[in-house]
């Protein structure tokens, strides 16, 4: 059955982490949530998870990296769903801890860029005749990073401050060009979150990493596109 009046929203890599906690905070919101992952078992499992807790929420499987997967992730969308009211661009890897640009592999760089830049492109530029149709209006949320913002970048995780970086001027492009289309595109520090890539020590809760997500997919003012945000305030580029 096709999901007609309920806000709808697609979460990529949300089979864990930021990803999955967004899921759950936004259906306990009353949203029809896609969980995107590449992992068959893992993202059934968290679909699974959130449908036991009484919420609806339906996996697809998605690799960002993979043009054919996106399509076909898409496809599968089309028949359960009429419309997208939010995406959240969400998968991404962390590849380089400890490198230095100096000594950087080229290939690590490309799968990086592949998968979080080139990968949120194509699954919005597909995304977009949903987000069209949502009533109210859709809303891209790309997740970033602080360590993506050039004001204070420095010698960490090169490829993947990169690709954050390049991810945030994604954000800038797709803001200006979606406006007349009454989308928002906003980007997202979560700040340093304990999941599988920030690891068992980092100082924030996912619930504290999925806040502002959620809240730019739901009650942040529509007039607000083109920006990067950290915990509900506009963050330096």
């Amino acid at each position: 059955m096709k999901t007609e009046h309920q806000r709808t929203a697609l979460i990529t890599g949300a089979n864990k982490g930021i990803g999955k906690e967004t899921a759950r905070q936004l259906a306990q919101q009353g949203f029809a949530v896609f969980i995107g992952a590449r992992d068959i078992a893992k993202g059934r499992e968290a679909a699974e998870e959130l449908c036991q807790e009484g919420y609806e929420a339906t996996f697809i499987q998605l690799d960002v990296t993979d043009p054919v997967s996106v399509k076909t992730a898409f496809g599968t969308l089309s028949q359960k769903a009429d419309h997208l009211d939010v995406l959240i661009n969400n998968a991404g890897i962390l590849e380089d801890h400890g490198e230095d640009i100096v000594k950087l592999n080229p290939e690590m760089l490309d799968r990086t860029l592949k998968a979080n830049v080139t990968g949120p492109i194509m699954v919005t530029q597909d995304a977009l005749p949903y987000l069209q149709k949502s009533p109210n209006g859709g809303r891209i949320i790309n997740v970033s990073s602080g360590a993506g913002a050039l004001q204070t970048m420095s010698t960490y995780a090169p490829a993947y401050s990169i690709s954050k970086a390049a991810l945030n001027a994604v954000t800038r492009q797709f803001a200006a060009a979606l406006q007349e289309h009454r989308i928002v595109v906003n980007c997202v520090d979560p700040g340093w979150v304990q999941t599988d890539m920030g690891g068992p020590h980092a100082s924030r809760p996912v619930e504290k990493g999925a806040e502002t997500i959620v809240w730019l997919a739901t009650s942040a003012p529509s007039t607000e596109t083109g920006k990067f945000w950290h915990d509900k305030h506009e963050a330096a580029w």
